[in-house]
């Protein structure tokens, strides 16, 4: 039902933009043909009062058709969520820790004496034991 309605907002839509466009503001247009195929079929002033009784038609049928369009939808969404009101639903993400590695360019420099990323730092030794008060070397 709800692509039926669809396809008739569409096509009323279209028959709403063509009238509008057939009628004109301040003279011009179809209404206004004084010696054209609208007065001979309609006449000026019938022509005026079509279009017009044909642009509120269609503009009123229009504005029906959006509101019976916007029931029928949000009847459809209450039954199936959108991936987004899924994952709001189920709360906040768990935090997601730094990667250990940063983007080359982007991670401040070493400090000076630091041995570079991703080489062994060699681990501390013990200095040397001290020699003994009573001997000399």
């Amino acid at each position: 039902m709800f692509g039926f309605l669809l396809v008739i907002m569409i096509l009323d839509g279209l028959l709403l933009s063509a009238v509008v466009l057939l009628q004109a503001g301040q003279g011009g247009g179809l209404a206004s043909l004084g010696g054209g195929t609208t007065s001979q079929v309609l006449g000026g002033r019938q022509a005026t009062n079509l279009l017009t009784r044909m642009t509120w038609w269609t503009g009123g049928i229009f504005m029906g058709l959006a509101l019976i369009l916007s029931l029928v939808s949000s009847n459809r969404s209450a039954t199936g969520a959108s991936e987004v009101q899924k994952r709001l639903r189920q709360g906040p993400p768990p935090q997601q820790t730094a990667p250990a590695t940063g983007i080359p360019g982007l991670t401040p420099p070493p400090p000076p004496g630091a041995a570079p990323p991703g080489t062994a730092v060699p681990a501390p030794t013990a200095p040397p034991p001290a020699p003994p008060a009573g001997r000399k070397p």
